[in-house]
């Protein structure tokens, strides 16, 4: 059976594209495992064969041990948790918060964060200490003080958590407090006391109006007793003898009075008068 040359070095050459194809692919694929980039704020911890080297990979692109050693890339921007919780006040009432917590990874510390703890350390680290934080806090006020102290539970979770967090690596930056949401039993007997407060408050401006309306009628009565007194007494002492005459002469009609007399005598002038016409 003849051989065709031509076939056989055909096949040959196929293959030989083929190797060097292959080998190329494979070159490539080292080559590209052999960088790493570290985008802008994060930072690098190389894995060797699963031990965690020591020190971080800074951004930008650096060179690796090619299926021996891997990048995990932490991320040390301020982050966003946001936690919902349960605590109870110091007047045992139940509160149920929700927090939005900002944090960051601090970068001198990414690898003994990762090798300690891992990559889920939001999970693990974070979520827990702002539970026991916010609960030991919220046990400081009642349920109407953690509504009217805000600021104080805020900046207190803040100092707290950070107490906790800052030696393993992890710096809170703020701590909002979206939501208090408490029991429908107190926040019905806080409508009442409101309520209440509020029908006092009512109660007592009417009474002190009641009050100052009497004071001023009264001082208004006092004015026009003391105006009436004054008045009676220049009209006295306007009433002299011949004040008193001349007002008698005023009024008298003409007439002589018909009864006159001293102690113990009393004359009818009218009879007299009409004793003499008779005479």
């Amino acid at each position: 059976m003849k051989i065709n040359a031509e076939g056989v070095k055909n096949s040959a050459s196929v293959k030989k594209f083929v190797i060097i194809g292959i080998a190329a692919v494979i070159a490539i694929v080292i080559g590209l495992n052999c960088f790493t980039v570290v985008d802008a704020g994060h930072t690098g911890v190389v894995v060797t064969l699963g031990s965690v080297n020591e020190g971080v990979l800074q951004e930008g692109i650096h060179a690796k041990i090619p299926f021996i050693q891997d990048v995990v890339k932490i991320d040390n921007r301020i982050q966003k948790l946001e936690v919902n919780t349960e605590a109870f006040s110091k007047d045992l009432q139940s509160v149920n918060t929700v927090l939005a917590i900002n944090y960051r990874v601090d970068t001198s510390k990414s690898y003994s964060i990762y090798k300690n703890i891992g990559a889920d350390y939001e999970n693990v680290l974070v979520v827990p200490a702002v539970n026991e934080v916010l609960k030991a806090i919220t046990a400081t006020y009642t349920a109407e003080e953690s509504v009217t102290n805000r600021a104080l539970i805020s900046d207190g979770l803040v100092e707290g958590l950070n107490e906790k967090l800052n030696d393993i690596g992890l710096y809170v930056t703020d701590v909002n407090i979206i939501d208090f949401d408490f029991s429908e039993a107190f926040i019905t007997a806080i409508e009442e006391k409101q309520v209440a407060q509020q029908q006092l408050l009512k109660a007592e401006t009417e009474k002190q109006t009641a009050i100052t309306n009497a004071e001023a009628a009264a001082e208004a009565a006092k004015i026009k007793a003391a105006g009436d007194a004054a008045a009676n007494k220049a009209i006295n002492d306007s009433l002299t003898d011949k004040v008193i005459a001349n007002k008698k002469i005023e009024k008298w009609n003409g007439e002589l009075p018909k009864v006159t007399g001293g102690e113990g005598t009393i004359i009818d002038i009218g009879d007299i008068t009409s004793d003499n016409k008779t005479q």
